[in-house]
């Protein structure tokens, strides 16, 4: 018996750090995403795993007893345990998942860059909870922590609004597909950030918790009505100005790119990973130009 379960990757487009503590972000899921073919097998009594990635090579192999999730065999000892802790979770909260197997092959697929920050643990957790029947925000936040978009996204085929109303998951699709998305760029900044070492960053920083929010969640909602490109420009700069106050940070354009004449606004953590920056068709070649070739329009990232 095989079963197949897919989730979207994401990016936040508005919202980062401050969609912790309740404001309104605005998220997309991608046109990239990551697949978990579960086939069951003999009487093994064992969880065969293979993770391939967008080239199709295996960059993760594991294999462990089932009575008790042991570890047998691992290409990764830190990813292995990262596996035992996720399905470990999903047994806690659904008794029945993995009870009485006889053995099962699993294998995850990626179609994107495992170093773009696009979603690999989110797509993963989603998966693992559509497999075991759970609910994914409680796997994601036993597990991992973190705001909880990326789930939402893994689950959406359109843009949502996403916010955390007393620490409960609150989705709303929204349309947003601007006039002018083909001014609208990807751009990855050839490195990963660590999320968790950057949401302790913001933790430890001082600032009117309320009057962030409220600034954040305000921009969000004019960036969805946004009806001309340079209403949306103005809006992605003070959202990165707003930010770098908070986090005590430079902005990436006047890190990186004080040249550019578009407007540049980080996604995530601040860093790394991808950033969303306006301009014409010029912009690909400027980015490129700077080291930075990994440049998808809109229309080319967002599902």
């Amino acid at each position: 018996m095989q079963k197949e379960f897919y989730s979207n990757g994401k990016l936040l487009l508005s919202g980062e750090y401050a969609i912790l503590d309740g404001a309104l972000g605005l998220a997309v899921p991608a046109k990239y995403g990551q697949s978990l073919n579960v086939t069951q097998t003999a009487s093994t009594g064992l969880l065969e795993w293979k993770s391939f990635d967008e080239k199709k090579s295996i960059w993760f192999n594991g294999s462990f007893d089932l009575d008790g999730l042991k570890l047998i065999s691992t290409t990764d000892s830190a990813i292995s345990k990262t596996l035992i802790d996720l399905l470990s979770e999903a047994k806690s909260q659904n008794p029945e998942f993995l009870q009485n197997s006889v053995g099962f092959i699993i294998e995850t697929h990626l179609n994107f860059s495992r170093n773009w920050g696009l979603g690999t643990s989110s797509t993963l957790i989603n998966n693992i909870a559509q497999w075991a029947k759970i609910d994914p925000y409680k796997l994601l936040w036993n597990a991992f922590g973190g705001s909880g978009y990326d789930i939402a996204c893994a689950q959406h085929d359109g843009p949502i609004l996403y916010q955390l109303e007393n620490d409960n998951p609150k989705v709303e699709e929204v349309a947003f597909n601007p006039s002018f998305k083909d001014s609208i760029y990807f751009v990855h900044l050839n490195q990963k950030q660590s999320s968790k070492e950057a949401i302790t960053n913001y933790r430890k920083q001082r600032f009117s918790k309320s009057s962030l929010i409220s600034k954040v969640s305000s921009i969000t909602k004019k960036m969805i009505a946004s009806s001309s490109l340079l209403e949306f420009e103005t809006l992605i700069q003070e959202h990165e100005e707003t930010l770098s106050k908070v986090l005590g940070l430079p902005t990436i354009k006047s890190k990186l790119f004080k040249d550019f004449p578009g407007a540049v606004k980080s996604l995530g953590a601040w860093g790394g990973d991808f950033v969303m920056v306006t301009g014409d068709e010029n912009a690909p070649s400027y980015f490129s130009s700077k080291g930075f070739s990994t440049c998808y329009q809109f229309r080319e990232m967002v599902l």
